[in-house]
């Protein structure tokens, strides 16, 4: 069977998770990578499973999750990646004023080097915008170029920018 991709979306209560993975385990299926957060009191949870059940199955039985209309559900089968050999990782930083362009101007750059972002947070703490994102980088591309880059894109809308190689052990 396919990897199934599921999503749980809606307004953060106790429980969510567990009840999620409860009716995931009953079902046998083996949860291989997640992501979950709070993004100003609303849940988003992803969720990649393996196992025997269709997604057909699997969004009926998370049905009690979405019975008052506070969560919506969605499972879709999505094709087993290959894991292809990925270059560097990096740890990006920018914080500042928060403004429109901040996320587009930054990851943009990272875009033109053949970067590829991770993992991608953001975070507005009252007038400070902070993101935090993981980047693998190419063989090919240049980290000072990337850097310099960065910093012109970040000055353009007037933050601070970072870049700084990561270890495996620090991931």
């Amino acid at each position: 069977m396919p990897l199934l991709a599921i999503t749980v979306l809606g307004h953060d209560r106790p429980g969510i998770i567990a009840e999620t993975t409860g009716v995931l385990a009953g079902l046998g299926l083996n949860i291989e990578d997640s992501t979950m957060t709070l993004l100003r009191g609303h849940f988003a949870m992803m969720l990649i499973t393996d196992g025997a059940t269709d997604a057909a199955s699997v969004e009926e039985a998370l049905g009690g999750l979405t019975a008052d209309g506070s969560l919506s559900v969605s499972v879709r089968e999505v094709p087993a990646e290959h894991v292809v050999a990925r270059g560097s990782s990096y740890l990006l930083s920018v914080h500042g004023g928060d403004r429109p362009g901040i996320v587009s101007g930054v990851v943009a750059e990272v875009a033109k080097v053949g970067g590829n972002i991770t993992d991608l947070t953001t975070r507005l703490a009252g007038e400070l915008y902070v993101l935090i994102a993981e980047v693998d980088l190419p063989a090919s591309a240049d980290p000072a170029a990337l850097e310099a880059a960065l910093g012109t894109a970040a000055a353009a809308v007037g933050v601070d920018v970072t870049l700084r190689k990561l270890e495996s052990d620090e991931l």
